[in-house]
C-alpha cells in the first residue's frame, strides 16, 4: 500500500505551514490598506508558485511544492485543496437565507432575475459568436459548454464580500442593503446550480456519466429534498445536539459531517461535491436553531485554515505572468462591469428604486470576490477554460471587489 514516507510527510507539513503563516502575515498587512484578505492569500500563492519562486529559484519551488515531481505529496495536497473548496462552499451556503430573499418582494425578485439574465446572456453571446476573442481553445472544449460557463461566471456575485462592504458602509440593514443581499443570495443559488450542470456536461465522455436530463433531475431532486425534508430533520436534531452534547463539538460534528456526506452523495452521482456542500450549508444556515456562536466558529475555522490553503494553491498552479493576456483581461473586465451593473441596475429601477439607488445596487452586486475565483479554479481543473482565461477571471474578481464599495458610495441615496 502506497503511503507517505518520512521525507514526504516533512515536505507536506512544511508546505502547509508555509502557506498558512505567510498568507496570514500578508493578509494582515493588506488590512491596513483595506485590501480583501483573499488578495493577500492569492499574492502569497503567486510569490510561492511558478510566477516568482519557480522563476527565481526553481529547486526551492520543486522541493516545497512538488506538484509534478512527487506523486505522494501532490496527491495529499490535492486532497487537502479539494476538501478546502468543499468547506468554502459549505460556509457560502450558510450565508444564504431563503426567507430573506422571499421577504424582499418584487424589487428583490426583479433585481435578482435581471442581474442574472442580462450578464449571462451577454457572456454567452460573446463566447458563442466570437470565441476567438478568448484565445485559442483546446479541441476538447465544447463551444456551448464554454459559452454557458462564461455566462454563469459573469452572473454570480460574492455574497461574503458584498455583506462585508454593506456592513462597512452601514447599509446592511437598510432597504438597499436587503435588496442587494437578497439578490446576491439568488445569484449564488442559481449560479451554482447552473455550474453543476455545466460541469456535468463537460464530462460526458466519462464512463457511467449521467445524461444532462438525469443530472438536472438529480440536482433538483437533491435540492428539494435537502431544503424541505432535510431542513426539517436538521431543525429537529439541532436543538437536542446543542443542549445534550458537548459544546461546540457536537454541533460542529453534525454540521461538518453532514456537509461531507452531502458532498460525497453528489460526487457519487457524477455531480461535483461542491453542490452537496453548498446545499447542505443552505439547509443549516436557514435553521433558526443554529446558534450564531456556532456559525461564527465554523466560519472562523474554515476561513482561517481551509480558505488560505485553497487561495494560495491557485498561485501554485498557474504562472500569472506567462498567462496574462491584455486583450482577454480587458474583454472579461468590460463584460463583467457592463453586464452585471446594467442588469442589476435595470432590475432595481424596474422594481421601483430611484435611478441613483438602482446604480448603487448595480455596483454593489458587481463584487465577484472569492466565489468567482472558486468557479474559475474548478472550471480550469475540469478543462473548461484555458489558463489565460482563468487569470483574467481572477483579476476581474479582485478589481470588481475593490471597486464595488467606492462606486456604491457615489450613488447611494438614503
Amino acid at each position: 500500500m502506497a503511503k507517505l514516507t518520512h521525507s514526504d510527510l516533512i515536505i507536506l507539513l512544511l508546505a502547509i505551514s508555509t502557506m498558512l503563516i505567510l498568507s496570514r502575515i500578508v493578509a494582515e498587512l493588506g488590512k491596513r490598506y483595506k485590501l480583501p484578505v483573499v488578495m493577500g492569500e492569492l499574492l502569497v500563492g503567486i510569490i510561492l508558485g511558478p510566477t516568482i519562486l519557480g522563476t527565481l529559484y526553481r529547486p526551492a519551488y520543486d522541493y516545497l511544492f512538488p506538484l509534478t515531481t512527487n506523486d505522494h505529496v501532490s496527491l495529499a495536497l490535492d486532497g487537502i485543496f479539494s476538501l478546502s473548496v468543499i468547506m468554502l462552499l459549505f460556509v457560502a451556503g450558510l450565508e444564504v437565507q431563503l426567507p430573506l430573499v422571499l421577504r424582499q418582494g418584487k424589487t428583490a425578485i426583479i433585481t435578482g432575475l435581471s442581474s442574472m439574465i442580462i450578464p449571462f446572456a451577454t457572456g454567452f453571446a460573446i463566447a458563442w459568436f466570437l470565441p476567438g476573442l478568448f484565445g485559442e481553445q483546446p479541441e476538447s472544449v465544447n463551444r456551448l459548454v464554454f459559452a454557458l460557463f462564461l455566462g454563469t461566471a459573469l452572473s454570480i456575485s460574492a455574497l461574503p464580500v458584498i455583506a462585508r462592504i454593506l456592513m462597512d458602509m452601514n447599509l446592511f440593514k437598510t432597504n438597499i442593503g436587503m435588496v442587494i443581499i437578497a439578490s446576491a443570495m439568488f445569484n449564488d443559488l442559481v449560479g451554482w446550480l447552473i455550474f453543476s450542470v455545466i460541469l456535468s456536461m463537460s464530462g460526458t465522455a466519462q464512463e457511467g456519466h449521467l445524461s444532462i436530463w438525469a443530472t438536472i433531475f438529480w440536482i433538483l431532486g437533491f435540492g428539494v429534498f435537502m431544503l424541505l425534508i432535510g431542513r426539517r430533520i436538521i431543525n429537529r436534531i439541532l436543538p437536542w445536539v446543542q443542549t445534550k452534547l458537548s459544546w461546540p463539538g457536537g454541533v460542529l460534528a453534525l454540521c461538518l459531517g453532514t456537509c461531507l456526506l452531502c458532498a460525497a452523495f453528489t460526487e457519487s452521482i457524477r455531480i461535483h461535491a461542491i453542490l452537496g456542500a453548498f446545499i447542505a450549508g443552505i439547509a443549516f444556515g436557514d435553521s433558526v436553531h443554529l446558534r450564531e456562536q456556532a456559525r461564527e466558529i465554523i466560519h472562523q475555522f474554515v476561513t482561517n485554515f481551509f480558505a488560505p490553503l485553497f487561495f494560495v494553491s491557485i498561485g501554485l498552479k498557474v504562472n500569472f505572468v506567462e498567462n496574462f493576456d491584455v486583450v482577454i483581461v480587458s474583454i472579461v473586465m468590460v463584460l463583467a462591469f457592463v453586464g452585471k451593473v446594467v442588469g442589476a441596475s435595470a432590475g432595481a429601477y424596474w422594481g421601483g428604486m430611484s435611478r441613483n439607488n438602482a446604480l448603487a445596487v448595480g455596483f454593489g452586486l458587481n463584487a465577484r470576490g472569492a466565489m468567482e475565483i472558486i468557479l474559475g479554479t474548478l472550471a480550469l481543473q475540469a478543462g473548461l477554460i484555458t489558463q489565460p482565461v482563468f487569470v483574467a477571471l481572477v483579476i476581474m474578481a479582485l478589481v470588481t471587489s475593490l471597486t464595488s464599495g467606492p462606486l456604491m458610495r457615489r450613488f447611494v441615496e438614503l
